[in-house]
């Protein structure tokens, strides 16, 4: 059946002789123990979790947090529309822009001309 040669066979490659001459085993190099970084909800400022975790327009959110400011109903990828960093349904979104009928005003924010004319008058002044 078998029979033994007499010559010891090599260590497996994962195995390495230490000093001693005992066998260590090695682990890989990629296995790490460090803690992973904690994502913080925008909204909440909790920690979130994988299973939980949503992104929108590079901003981290629990699914349930992801609200609009307006009418705080739940949103989803397909349903959101944003602003200046502040996320709406759209409805709301359409809506705030209707009454104005520009982003600046219906979303609560001072006109683009207005500052375009404080810098003509700093201008003039600076000039004369």
């Amino acid at each position: 059946m078998f029979q033994a040669t007499g010559a010891a066979s090599p260590p497996p490659a994962h195995e390495a002789k230490n000093s001693s001459g005992g066998s260590t085993v090695q682990r890989s190099k990629s296995f790490s123990l460090k803690a992973q970084v904690k994502e913080m909800c925008t909204a909440c400022q909790k920690t979130v979790y994988p299973m939980e975790r949503l992104v929108a327009d590079k901003f981290v959110f629990h699914n349930s947090c992801f609200c609009c400011k307006h009418c705080h109903t739940k949103l989803s990828l397909g349903s959101y529309a944003a602003l200046h960093g502040e996320f709406y349904c759209k409805p709301h979104f359409q809506q705030l822009f209707k009454s104005k009928g520009n982003y600046d005003e219906g979303f609560g924010r001072k006109q683009h001309k207005e500052l375009w004319v404080h810098k003509e008058v700093e201008s003039s002044t600076k000039s004369a």
